[in-house]
């Protein structure tokens, strides 16, 4: 006695959902037309339809879990009992049954087309102009593939756009393979396309890029992908945006960072310097005794938000450049600034000294 949930791969307990779900892989697993070359798919495919159909049927699994048998389940090429079964459950997921046609109209391919720009192009928005290569209509038989006698109906389907052939217990109907399911061959194929009906062509496309992109944000043109198949409407085209790296600026979201280094003068004594931002050099006021590591905020000055006026601020990071060479005459004045400092050591503490005047409280006020 064959046992229809092994072959299955389910349980006793399993709901109608899980053999729907199991009968669905299986039959996917080992439907012929996916395994031409494996004689023991077919038989394995009757044996899973079997199992379905008995399972799937409340009445033929009573009895089947009761007396271990049930009523031989009947096959009918794709009209009443297994064809519906079939058909409820795939569709046209292996293309059509007998009588019914796939050739209608595909939409075209979308195409991906990556575009670097400057981090200054992200902020203000801008037009570009793009070369995108894409399959079109042929001009030459205006995508029809023929030279101007047309089309005969094919002789394989004779016009039907399907063949059929018997696979064990079944009548299955295929996509002709000489008309690829339109009915119709090209007798006299256009020389431009070799009756393709389309060519690769690179058209130029106009792309509008609004400020405040970052890498990653896409842009979609309706329209621009490769032309669609037997009328069919155009794919699209997605524009993937790859922000270049800046020689100044970092970016993090809306904020832009910076360096800005300052001599050992300008951070004692403060200064006023002009700072570089994406939109012209701003006037940055250093106060006195400014510190490395400190940072001052530029209001405005960052990246647009996407759809936005707004801008974030751009961030200026201080540093302080300490020279590694200096003439006898500074050298006299740090030595005198040290000092009047208060710090008469011309040599660094130790670490034990540090440690005792931490402790000790020394040197503070």
């Amino acid at each position: 006695m064959k046992d229809y949930y092994q072959i299955l791969g389910i349980d006793r307990s399993a709901s109608s959902e899980d053999i729907k779900k199991a009968f669905r892989r299986l039959a996917l697993k080992y439907h012929p037309d996916r395994n031409p070359e494996d004689k023991d798919a077919e038989e394995n495919f009757k044996e899973v339809n079997e199992a379905y159909s008995c399972l799937n049927d409340a009445e033929k699994r009573m009895n089947y879990d009761r007396f271990g048998t049930a009523e031989a389940p009947r096959f009918e090429p794709f009209g009443a009992g297994f064809g519906d079964i079939f058909d409820n459950i795939f569709g046209d997921f292996f293309g059509t049954f007998a009588g019914r046609k796939t050739a209608r109209p595909v939409k075209g391919t979308d195409l991906r087309y990556d575009l670097d720009i400057t981090l200054e192009e992200a902020a203000s928005g801008i037009e570009k102009l793009i070369d995108v290569p894409r399959w079109e209509d042929c001009p030459s038989c205006r995508g029809g593939g023929s030279k101007g006698k047309g089309t005969t109906t094919c002789t394989r389907c004779k016009g039907t756009g399907q063949v059929r052939f018997q696979q064990g217990f079944f009548s299955i109907s295929k996509t002709c393979d000489k008309c690829h399911g339109q009915g119709r061959v090209i007798t006299d194929p256009c020389d431009a396309c070799a009756g393709n009906g389309k060519v690769r062509k690179y058209r130029k496309v106009s792309v509008d890029i609004p400020s405040g992109v970052d890498t990653g944000s896409r842009l979609k043109l309706s329209g621009e992908g490769d032309a669609g198949i037997r009328g069919g409407p155009a794919g699209d085209l997605y524009i993937v945006i790859d922000v270049k790296e800046h020689p100044f600026f970092r970016r993090e979201g809306v904020n832009l960072y910076c360096d800005l280094t300052l001599s050992f003068a300008q951070a004692v004594l403060g200064t006023e310097i002009e700072v570089p931002t994406l939109y012209g050099t701003h006037k940055l006021k250093i106060a006195h005794g400014a510190q490395p590591g400190e940072s001052l905020r530029i209001k405005g000055a960052g990246m647009p938000r996407l759809g936005s006026k707004v801008k974030g601020d751009q961030i200026v990071t201080i540093g302080i450049t300490v020279p590694k060479h200096i003439s006898e005459r500074q050298r006299e004045i740090l030595e005198e600034f040290a000092r009047l400092s208060g710090d008469n050591s011309s040599q660094p503490k130790t670490l034990k000294d540090r440690f005792k005047d931490f402790f000790t409280g020394a040197g503070t006020s």
